[in-house]
């Protein structure tokens, strides 16, 4: 049988099912990632659980996102981290050493594995041919005690590159091209594997960008093939040992196709707000800017800063503009700063911040007021910067740079200079000092956790109930982004290890009044539109409104991860089998859904009688037998905590 990448990545690391798309499969996992946002619950997860050291083949905890110390809770989590990676094994990446993504593909990626991360944009190591998928941080626990990642066997959906991309045109602006397509749901169900000729003219780290936005696709991730540039890559960084070739078989065939010529292809923007709302920049030249932002995961290689320095290179921003540059690795800093770039850049106005993710997830950087921000980051969702009401668009460091110096949107092959040509270098500079590795086991089993007063133990979490009466708290529309449900930035992820302090921010920007309303009543239910869930694996929006007495969301849709990440905690995900019904319930109405246990294991849909307005309808749920087990236990950690202490409830999932 010939094989797609996709498909031989996950043949390779099948352990349960048959690769029939829809159906549940289960994948070994072999390396997992973890950045601190996430990464504090998962390792308070893995002593909830019990597990005494890891069992993947490398695990690594990075601190990327909470590293501005504007008072003691993210330095102490910094420490809790530290003594939580030598006490399970874990690879340490010390703050302002990097982002997770760019970091982990320079020094830990290997073709053919498998990764499994607590970030929505780990697909990114699909760049160099590995099956990269992100996930609740509950499920990455699971993964490194050595539980196999299960999920839906999805359609793989086959994109021809042709051509060579235009001067001025860069990797940004091909994910921008398929946002513009398909918007930000079209890859639900699917992984995006790019093949043809067109792949010869891309880089590992363009790859990087665009498989690293996949994830804004809504696709459960994105490969390429290990071929000879992603072997000269790692040589560069001097792991070519750890090269294998893994490409398409030649008759090989895909679920779905698509074709870009990439010699067709135009600077790209995506407007305010959703990276889905893409048109090409000549469209909306000479709008008036305040911020111009290189850097973050989206754009993290060499050549996105460099190329930006040599644009500016004798000349000055726009004075009104505020020209941030974002390093997304302690490393490709060095680089940058031995061949002069970054001289270029703060000669030219720019601001130079520490290495980390930063403003991408509104920790600092915030826009002004009612102005606009261009930015090389993966998402602009409603409020993300760290401003209310911002106005963010997504564009390629090209864009940015050009608009930079004029003050407006410039579709930069309008400058009227040469374009800069420039490559990722085979002579970057290492510094892997900034990695901790695992203590050794005997070492390790002494090791206490270092817990600051902000850092508590998970709740307990109860069984699912037999019977739900309770009233609709919230309703909401359709593409509900994560953001909106847990806002990130400096307010609130100094809390992330904190439920009960965190879920006072839920729906914060949808309903204010939300948290106070909840611990008002005893359980309720949120109504939401499609896609409901989109954005980051956060699992505290799902675990923040559980907290707060979320019993189940009745939605139209639900992106994938946060649907899991309700399970996982043991929040019911309904989908509506009518549509009709989304517009027949308001907020206050109250449901009751009787007979759950039964109907749930037996499988069919479910009976939900509006009390309030003396009707019934069905909803449907698409949980796999193994997914209802853990939801009437109240969740994944109460499984794996009976499944290591050896209860014989547990051995049969």
């Amino acid at each position: 049988m010939s094989l797609n990448v996709a498909q031989k990545l996950i043949q390779s690391h099948l352990v349960h099912c048959d690769m029939k798309p829809g159906e549940e499969i289960g994948i070994r996992i072999d390396q997992t990632l973890t950045q601190d946002a996430t990464g504090t619950l998962v390792m308070l997860e893995l002593e909830a659980m019990g597990l005494d050291r890891v069992k993947t083949e490398v695990s690594v905890q990075y601190v990327d996102h909470n590293i501005i110390q504007e008072d003691f809770k993210n330095p102490d989590d910094h420490l809790f981290l530290r003594s939580a990676c030598q006490r399970f094994g874990v690879w340490y990446s010390r703050p302002g050493n990097g982002v997770s993504h760019p970091c982990h593909q320079e020094n830990f990626g290997k073709p053919g594995k498998t990764l499994l991360g607590s970030d929505s944009h780990t697909p990114a190591g699909g760049a160099i041919g590995m099956l990269a998928i992100g996930a609740g941080g509950v499920e990455v626990a699971l993964a490194m005690a050595g539980e196999p990642f299960f999920t839906r066997m999805p359609l793989i959906w086959g994109v021809k590159l042709t051509g060579n991309l235009p001067d001025w045109v860069s990797a940004k602006d091909v994910i921008l091209e398929m946002l513009r397509r398909h918007g930000v749901d079209g890859g639900l169900g699917r992984i995006i594997e790019y093949y043809g000729p067109g792949l010869a003219t891309l880089s590992a780290m363009d790859r990087h960008v665009i498989a690293n936005m996949g994830a804004e696709l809504g696709a459960t991730t994105t490969v390429f093939p290990s071929d000879q540039e992603v072997r000269r890559f790692l040589r560069a960084w001097q792991r070519e040992d750890d090269w294998v070739e893994l490409v398409a078989d030649t008759d090989a065939t895909y679920d779905v196709y698509d074709e870009i010529d990439l010699s067709s292809l135009v600077p790209l923007i995506a407007m305010p707000s959703s990276p889905g709302n893409v048109r090409p920049v000549s469209e909306v030249a000479g709008e008036r800017i305040y911020q111009a932002y290189i850097g973050s995961s989206a754009n993290p290689g060499y050549r996105d800063f460099a190329v930006s320095a040599l644009m500016v290179q004798g000349r000055q921003v726009n004075d009104r503009v505020s020209f941030d540059i974002n390093p997304t690795s302690r490393a490709q800093l060095e680089a940058l700063v031995r061949d002069g770039h970054i001289a270029h850049l703060l000669h030219a106005g720019a601001r130079l911040h520490q290495a980390g993710c930063n403003g991408c997830i509104g920790m600092g950087q915030a826009p002004a007021t009612n102005e606009l921000s261009l930015r090389t980051v993966p998402r602009n969702f409603p409020g993300r910067s760290g401003t209310c009401e911002d106005k963010v668009c997504l564009v390629s460091p090209e864009t940015a740079t050009a608009s930079a110096l004029t003050g407006v949107i410039t579709d930069p092959r309008t400058l009227g200079t040469p374009y800069p040509c420039i490559a990722d270098p085979d002579n970057p500079i290492l510094n892997r000092e900034m990695f901790m590795p695992p203590l050794p086991l005997k070492e390790a089993q002494h090791v206490n956790l270092v817990k600051g007063p902000n850092i508590a133990s998970l709740p307990t979490f109860e069984p699912l109930p037999d019977e739900i009466e309770v009233s609709v708290l919230l309703k909401v529309g359709n593409d509900v982004s994560t953001d909106e449900i847990m806002p990130p930035g400096l307010r609130v992820l100094p809390f992330r290890s904190n439920i009960r302090r965190i879920a006072e921010f839920s729906f914060d920007r949808l309903d204010p009044t939300y948290a106070a309303r909840a611990k008002q009543v005893k359980g309720h239910v949120v109504v939401g539109g499609s896609n409901y869930g989109q954005g980051s694996s956060r699992e505290h929006a799902a675990l923040g409104p559980q907290y707060l007495g979320l019993r189940a969301v009745l939605a139209k849709g639900f992106a994938r991860i946060h649907a899991q990440n309700l399970i996982n905690f043991g929040v019911l995900p309904l989908t509506f089998i009518d549509l009709a019904d989304y517009d027949g319930i308001q907020a206050g109405d109250v449901l009751r859904l009787a007979d759950l246990r039964r109907v749930l294991v037996a499988g069919g849909d479910l009976l939900v009688e509006n009390v309030t307005r003396q009707y019934k309808f069905q909803m449907r749920h698409s949980m796999s037998p193994r997914q209802v087990l853990f939801l009437l236990r109240g969740g994944l950690i109460s499984w794996m905590k009976e499944r290591l202490s050896g209860s014989p409830e547990s051995r049969g999932a």
